[in-house]
Parts: structure tokens; sequence; C-alpha cells
């Protein structure tokens, strides 16, 4: 009897593994490629590092910069809640800076609850491994467009006009953020928009964002992938970390190559 007991014990933790940490693990390189935004550019978007929350390493995200040689990175926020884990930032933020490619930023909900001397701290450990870190700003990229870095909606952080404040007439804008949900409240005046937040879902389940409130946008089931707002293109990351519990049910992570 008590091998039977055991075999079953064994696999039931078997099929948990595979269900929950196999998705934690497998990391896809999504290719995503929007020719209407007509900018002739690449961009491999990283989202919601949770460097306490990762099973992909430092080295991987790296590997996967020099193999793809994209003409620029964004990440999108969600690096970490707990200024143990910025050393741990910091080995992940020099991974991703170190081919030389110009890399973009913006925070996310979990990066604002750090206490502000930490969050100030992520910035500067950010920006000395060659992030540019907008926080409601834009910056002029190579004469050929603006990119708009939108600070975190949830956390009240976002303000719209700031951010669009130097674009020009006919520039085309592309935006970063965090969470989606701020095109709740943007006019679609942009030619791509990259988020993350919602992980894909983390646990696949359909009825889940009934029952927690991630906004409108899960809600009506706008959580990942390739989207069109208001005629404009959007894409959701499902990130390539995890909030607690440190688990994926039938949805794996990703980074993206946007081409665009």
């Amino acid at each position: 009897m008590w091998l039977v007991t055991a075999i079953i014990v064994v696999a039931i933790v078997l099929i948990a593994y595979v269900l929950l940490i196999v998705p934690t693990q497998w990391l896809k390189l999504e290719r995503v490629r929007v020719p209407s935004a007509n900018l002739g550019i690449r961009v491999l978007q990283i989202s919601d590092v949770h460097v306490e929350f990762t099973r992909i390493s430092a080295r991987r995200i790296n590997r996967i910069i020099k193999q793809q040689q994209p003409d620029y990175i964004c990440v999108t926020g969600d690096f970490t809640q707990k200024a143990k884990h910025l050393p741990k930032v910091k080995c992940y933020a020099e991974a991703i800076g170190e081919a030389g490619i110009p890399v973009y930023a913006v925070l996310g909900n979990h990066d604002y609850r750090l206490a502000e001397p930490e969050r100030l701290r992520l910035i500067s450990i950010l920006e000395q491994a060659g992030f540019t870190v907008l926080l409601n700003d834009s910056v002029l990229i190579d004469g050929k467009f603006r990119l708009v870095g939108i600070d975190d909606y949830g956390s009240k952080k976002s303000d719209i006009e700031k951010a669009l404040a130097k674009v020009e007439v006919e520039e085309p804008v592309v935006v970063i953020t965090h969470d989606p949900n701020i095109l709740l409240w943007m006019k679609p005046q942009f030619r791509y928009l990259m988020a993350g937040h919602f992980h894909g879902m983390q646990f696949n389940v359909p009825p889940l964002f009934r029952f927690i409130n991630k906004g409108i946008l899960a809600a009506s089931g706008i959580i990942k992938g390739l989207h069109w707002y208001g005629g404009c293109p959007i894409y959701i990351s499902r990130g390539m970390g995890q909030t607690s519990p440190n688990a994926r049910l039938f949805i794996n992570c990703e980074v993206t190559l946007h081409e665009l």
C-alpha cells in the first residue's frame, strides 16, 4: 500500500512541476511584425522582470540580445519591490546593457512599492548600466521617432500631458508604459504602444480576472499579445517573471522582438 501511495505522491509532484514550474522556465522569443508602423526599426521588449520571482537567468537574456541584435531595447517596468533584491537587479541591468544597444525603461507598480530612497537607487542602478529611464518624458531617437515613456498608471504616477509635451505635430510616436490601462485615458495618436503588467494572466484561467481586479482591459479579455485601440496597434507582453506565487499555469514567459 505504501508503494502505491508513494507512486501517487510522486505523480502529483511531477504533474504540479510540469504544469506550474516549467512554464516559468520556458522563455519564448515572440516575433511581432507591424508594417503599418512604418518606422523600419527592430525593438526588443523585456517586461516584468521581477528578479525575486524569475527563473530566467540574466545570461540567457544577454544571449538573446546578442543573437537578435535589435536596434533598441525597451524594458516596460517591474524590476523588484524589495530593496534587498537591488543587487540582483544590477546583475540583470548590466546583462541587458552590456551589448551597447540603446536601452529605455519605465517603472512599474512593484517598483513603486520601494521606499523613495530605494527607488532612486533602482533608477541609479539602471542609469549606470546604460538605461535611459523615462518618467513621463520622451526622447527623439535618431531623428526617426519620438519614444514616450508614461509612468505607471496603477501607482497614480502617470502624467500623459507631461509625457507628450515634447511631441511635435506629425512626429511618429512610440509609447512604452507598464500598465496598459492608461489607454483608457489616451487619445490614440501613436504609431505603437508596448506594455506589460498582466503576465498574460499568469494563471491562464479565463474567469480569473473577473475576481482579481486588474482594470477594464483585463476584465474585457485584453491581457496579452497584439491588439488595436482606436486604430493604433498595442502590444501587451506576458513578461519574463512572476508575482507571488512563483508559478504559471498554461502561459509561458516571453521577450518580444517588434519589427515596426
